[in-house]
């Protein structure tokens, strides 16, 4: 195995092409089936179903592991995404868009997740420690970024091509089509920037990790010192934002009288992609670069607080409803530069958390009870909603980030685990 030297030609992009789908998956796929009509309750379970392959894949990540290489599947899976999102398009004017279209998002579900697991362990894989810790801040910045892209972008074109054609049918297949085509164009970027480093040097064997079996993998990963409180700490770390997310775009497209702020799907996607774009991209590579500087211990605390207090601000704006937009874009710059800053130290414990032998599929593990964690509570995020009101649930989600908070005080990592060496 040999580490990469130029990992700005390819990090960037890879980690768009693992953010995007997820994206389209569990974020666009709200604002769209809200714009098309069904209702909070089964956008909050549908859509946090298809959180189910995220925390599934460690069942099949061992086999990325053993088989083949992580190049070969990222490349792979990418195509297949491709290929669902245009699918979805031509779903979306049919009878039963609705069944239809969530069948084939959780095809693309498993694809992602694929794609993420074996994204991550290339990433591992392909740069030396002391290359991790500084460039985790531009990898979940561009995680992040693309997920923008999805809330941003891909919704301003949404929402442009509804008011072109007065038809939002027509629109979100079109949209989804386009969405397909970007993520074709990706695939074929990482194919020829993203290097062969688990080739060898000569001859055209591949450089593979020793095989073990697959119980050995998994049972493995649960053996490690502290996992129990390792595990709690990632199910509940966002269990506050697993349910904000769900219903936040519902709160700034309902109309006024029934709590919502009375934006337009256009509206949404200006916010989002362009203050939201750059308070995020400055508050990831902070976060990243902080812990590069001086490790992790020094930063979760702060981090984990940057993170969740901006929820404050929609408790403010479901409560007063400001007639003024720059109220809606204040709080959302506060939210995207502390979700960027401060999730950059969740991301670097999860690394320290499947460090070790068959760290691919121990962090997917990891990344499973994650995605578990956010798709429990999100399931539920509807009918609380419902029943609280949009202010009552803003503060209860709030009060949600209070467990992740405590049990973060109980982890024990080396203090300076993620600081470059020297630095």
């Amino acid at each position: 195995m040999k580490t990469d030297s130029k990992p700005w030609y390819w990090i960037p992009v890879l980690n768009f092409a693992s953010g995007l789908p997820y994206a389209i998956v569990i974020s666009v796929s709200v604002i769209m089936y809200k714009s098309l009509g069904i209702n909070n309750e089964d956008i909050g379970i549908y859509t946090s179903l298809l959180y189910l392959p995220w925390v599934i894949k460690p069942l099949w990540s061992p086999f990325i592991d053993l088989y083949s290489t992580k190049r070969n599947w990222f490349l792979a899976m990418q195509l297949f995404i491709s290929i669902a999102f245009l699918v979805v398009g031509l779903t979306i004017p049919t009878s039963h868009f609705f069944i239809l279209s969530l069948a084939v998002f959780w095809v693309a579900a498993f694809a992602s997740a694929s794609n993420d697991v074996a994204s991550d362990g290339f990433y591992m894989l392909a740069l030396a420690k002391e290359q991790q810790s500084f460039f985790l801040g531009i990898r979940s910045t561009f995680y992040r970024l693309s997920m923008l892209t999805g809330n941003g972008l891909i919704v301003i074109i949404a929402g442009y091509l509804e008011e072109q054609y007065g038809d939002k049918t027509k629109a979100w297949s079109y949209t989804m089509i386009i969405v397909g085509l970007i993520m074709a164009v990706i695939t074929i970027y990482n194919y020829f920037f993203t290097p062969k480093t688990e080739m060898k040097t000569t001859g055209n064997e591949l450089e593979l990790t020793p095989k073990v079996s697959f119980g050995t993998v998994f049972s493995s990963f649960f053996q490690k010192k502290q996992i129990g409180l390792a595990l709690a700490f990632i199910l509940f770390f966002r269990l506050g934002e697993s349910q904000l997310l769900k219903m936040l775009t519902p709160f700034l497209i309902n109309e006024k009288s029934v709590g919502g702020m009375g934006l337009t799907t256009q509206d949404v996607g200006i916010i989002y992609g362009t203050f939201g774009v750059l308070a995020l991209t400055i508050g990831g590579i902070l976060g990243g670069i902080a812990i590069s500087k001086q490790g992790l211990g020094k930063w979760m605390l702060p981090m984990i607080l940057t993170m969740h207090l901006p929820i404050i601000g929609f408790i403010l704006l479901s409560h007063f409803h400001p007639a003024s937009i720059f109220y809606v874009y204040a709080t959302v710059i506060a939210e995207q530069f502390g979700y960027g800053f401060g999730f950059a130290a969740f991301m670097m414990y999860l690394i320290y958390v499947a460090d070790g032998e068959s760290k691919t599929s121990h962090y997917s593990i990891a990344t499973g009870f994650m995605a578990l964690g956010m798709m429990l509570p999100g399931m539920l995020s509807g009918y609380i909603q419902e029943y609280l009101g949009y202010t009552n649930f803003f503060v209860w989600v709030f009060l949600a980030t209070i467990p992740g908070l405590i049990l973060s005080r109980f982890l024990i990592f080396p203090k300076d685990f993620g600081k470059k060496s020297g630095a």
